[in-house]
């Protein structure tokens, strides 16, 4: 990898990945696909309890503060002091990773080699803190306005969901492609369906159809074609196993490290594929959690 170490002129420029080309033209071309003003949202939905990926800690959503408790607790003035109409409050604690349900990778997700890099030549020796991330974490992702398109692989292959394992190769992207009769432009939002949201969350189906996804030869596809974002509607985005030996995860690999292409994963495309929605203004307001490794969102496609 090209050592592209920051320095004080263009680390933040840097730490953006390739999203930072995206300027005021992609904005207002993207705004300019707006013909309907439908907003289809691509969110997965969260809750306490729903499945994540194996190696994250599962996401919690648990009662903080209730009415009954306030007032039971005594310590909350305002509960207690001049409140003829009882009011009360609920609040909440949330925990868990910012891998679950539709996500964007930060840049700083995945490392290579014995030192541990991710993009821009950080090293986790020197840029990794006990609360998180130092550079490329979520809080350096830009909000996102640009074109958006669907590869629909399931639907061109006539299925509801790809089967488990299923490889989508550069070969697979540009047949859809040519299928839809749409291309890859420079500062795409490319979101590729395999179906496994059809299926999603139930865990007797999704058996049948996970670990589909993109191999290497796509990302590189994808990449040379100028993408800025890469998404799926899985929770890996990357075929399982990758087919290359040695390398389990290449695509995350070629496109975060090497590239600086953002991924997101399970991304609810079922509403868009069936309206044959391919080309759409793609909107995606990440979180700025400082040391973060990714960022939970609700993109939406406006067509």
């Amino acid at each position: 990898m090209t050592d592209v170490r920051p320095d004080a002129t263009h680390g933040q420029a840097l730490e953006a990945g390739l999203l930072g080309r995206v300027g005021p033209e992609e904005v207002l071309n993207a705004l300019s696909l707006v013909k309907t003003g439908r907003i289809y949202d691509l969110d997965s939905t969260r809750w306490s309890g729903m499945p994540v990926a194996g190696e994250h800690p599962p996401f919690q959503v648990m009662t903080y503060r209730s009415p009954r408790g306030a007032r039971n607790q005594g310590d909350i003035a305002w509960i207690h002091q001049g409140n003829d109409v009882q009011a009360g409050m609920i609040s909440d604690l949330v925990m868990g990773t910012m891998h679950s349900g539709t996500h964007i990778d930060a840049l700083s997700h995945i490392t290579c080699g014995d030192n541990s890099h991710w993009y821009g030549g950080f090293e986790a020796d020197n840029a990794l803190g006990d609360f998180g991330a130092l550079h490329c974490d979520a809080a350096s992702i830009p909000p996102i306005v640009t074109r958006g398109i669907l590869i629909d692989v399931a639907g061109r292959l006539g299925l509801r969901a790809l089967p488990r394992g299923f490889a989508i190769s550069a070969d697979v992207l540009a047949a859809t492609l040519q299928a839809q009769g749409i291309e890859v432009r420079r500062n795409d939002a490319v979101l590729v369906r395999t179906g496994y949201m059809a299926v999603w969350p139930d865990a007797s189906a999704t058996r049948e159809h996970e670990n589909a996804g993109l191999d290497h030869s796509a990302a590189l596809y994808l990449a040379d074609r100028g993408a800025v974002l890469v998404g799926s509607d899985t929770e890996g985005t990357e075929v399982d196993p990758s087919g290359v030996p040695g390398n389990p995860v290449p695509v995350h690999i070629e496109l975060l490290i090497n590239c600086g292409i953002f991924i997101a994963e399970l991304v609810n495309l079922e509403e868009l594929a069936p309206d044959r929605v391919f080309e759409f203004c793609f909107v995606c307001l990440p979180l700025r959690v400082r040391g973060a490794t990714a960022s939970m969102v609700r993109p939406i496609a406006v067509s």
